[in-house]
C-alpha cells in the first residue's frame, strides 16, 4: 500500500460524525504539520495549514470537510436497544442490520442496527422504505441499566463501522466516509506538491466541521482564513450505475475531475470556473460537469463570505455516498491534485483581478 492509498485508508478509517470531529481533526493535523509552515483552528474545530509563498499575493482557501455522515443517541429503551437521530442524510434502506459504533466516554461499544423482522410484517409493509424512527441499535443488552451500565447515554455519536479496502488493484478506493475524507486528503496533497514549487500567494489548505447539517465550519473558516479565492473539494453521486437516468448529470466514476455548475447553495463564479475549464483542457484533464439542485458544498458558505469571495466546488463522482461503504476511482483523484496544484501556482494578484473584473 503506497503513500496515497494509505493515507486515504487512515482518514477513511477515522471516525468523526458532525459535531464530533476531533479524532479525525487530530489525525488531520498530523498529516498537516509536515506540509505547512503554521496550523490555525476555528473555534468550532476546522483546521487548515499554512503555506505562504508571496505574503502580498491573495489568500487561497483548498478544504475538504472532517466530518461523516452518522448518528447520536437519542434514548435507551427500557429493554436496552438504543434508539438514534441521524446526524446527516441517510436513505434507511441502506442501514439495516449495519454494525455501527456507540463511542460513549468510557470506550466504543459495537451494536447492530435492527426493526421489527419482515416476518412480522403484513406484505404491503414489507414493499415500505421502513422510517429511520422505526429502528433501534442492538448493544447485547437486555435493560436500560445495563445499556447504562455499558457506558451508553443519550448524546453519545454513532458511526459506521466499515474498513477500508482496494479494488481493480489499487484502482479504486472503497470504505466509509469517502465524503469527505477524499477532500481532506485532498487538501493535504495539494500542500504536498507545492512544497518544490513556487506559488504567488498564501495558501490555506485543511478541512471544515459540521459541512454534513448545514455547511456550518465553512462560516467560521471562512472568518478566520478571509480568503480572496475558494474551493471546496467534495464527492458527487456517481451516476454511472444500473438504473440511474438524469438530464442533469452524467458524471461517472473514473472518468474526471467534477465541476458543479449549480447547486442548492452556489452558482460558482464564472471567471474561476473558466479558467480551471482552460487549465484542465492545457493538461489534458478530462472534466466531467455536474448540477445538484438538491445538495450542496462547503462553497455555498465560502463565496458568500466577508464581502464575497469567489469560490467553486470540485468534486469525485463517488459510488454510493451516504452509506457504509463508498467507491472512487484513485485516477480521479490524481487529477483533481494536479488541477488544483496547477490552478494555485497560477492565482496571483493579477489573475484574481481579472477574474473580479
Amino acid at each position: 500500500m503506497d503513500r496515497l492509498t494509505q493515507m486515504i485508508k487512515q482518514l477513511s478509517e477515522a471516525d468523526g460524525v458532525p459535531g464530533f470531529e476531533k479524532e479525525v481533526r487530530q489525525l488531520m493535523e498530523s498529516m498537516l504539520q509536515p506540509v505547512s509552515q503554521e496550523l490555525l483552528h476555528d473555534r468550532l474545530g476546522s483546521v487548515v495549514g499554512k503555506k505562504t509563498g508571496s505574503a502580498e499575493g491573495p489568500r487561497v482557501l483548498v478544504a475538504g470537510h472532517l466530518d461523516e455522515v452518522g448518528f447520536i443517541v437519542s434514548n435507551i429503551t427500557p429493554k436496552g436497544f438504543i434508539r438514534f437521530h441521524q446526524l446527516g442524510g441517510w436513505w434507511p434502506h441502506s442501514i439495516l442490520s449495519q454494525k455501527v459504533r456507540i463511542k460513549t466516554r468510557e470506550g466504543d461499544i459495537i451494536g447492530i442496527i435492527g426493526a421489527k423482522a419482515p416476518h412480522v410484517l403484513q406484505p404491503d409493509d414489507r414493499k415500505k422504505v421502513m422510517e429511520l424512527k422505526e429502528m433501534f441499535i442492538d448493544v447485547g443488552a437486555s435493560s436500560a441499566e445495563e445499556a447504562e451500565q455499558m457506558g451508553i447515554y443519550p448524546g453519545d455519536p454513532i458511526v459506521p463501522v466499515a474498513d477500508f479496502f482496494t479494488m481493480k488493484g489499487d484502482q479504486l478506493w472503497a470504505g466509509k466516509a469517502l465524503d469527505n475524507r477524499a477532500g481532506c486528503a485532498l487538501s493535504i496533497e495539494v500542500l504536498n506538491r507545492l512544497q518544490n514549487d513556487n506559488h504567488p500567494n498564501v495558501v490555506y489548505a485543511g478541512a471544515t466541521v459540521q459541512e454534513e447539517v448545514g455547511i456550518r465550519g465553512a462560516k467560521t473558516l471562512a472568518a478566520l482564513v478571509q480568503p480572496d479565492i475558494a474551493i471546496a473539494v467534495d464527492v458527487c453521486v456517481s451516476m454511472d450505475t444500473p438504473g440511474i437516468e438524469s438530464d442533469l448529470s452524467t458524471a461517472s466514476m473514473d472518468k474526471g475531475p467534477v465541476v458543479t455548475l449549480t447547486d442548492a447553495y452556489l452558482v460558482p463564479h464564472v471567471g474561476l470556473r473558466n479558467l480551471i475549464l482552460d487549465i484542465a483542457k492545457e493538461l489534458q484533464i478530462p472534466i466531467q460537469v455536474d448540477v445538484a439542485p438538491g445538495g450542496g458544498t462547503d462553497a455555498g458558505s465560502f463565496h458568500t463570505s466577508g464581502i464575497g469571495c469567489p469560490s467553486i466546488a470540485l468534486c469525485f463522482a463517488t459510488r454510493y455516498i451516504h452509506s457504509h461503504n463508498a467507491i472512487m476511482s484513485r485516477k480521479d483523484f490524481e487529477q483533481m491534485a494536479l488541477l488544483v496544484t496547477e490552478l494555485i501556482k497560477r492565482l496571483d494578484a493579477a489573475q484574481v483581478k481579472r477574474l473580479l473584473q
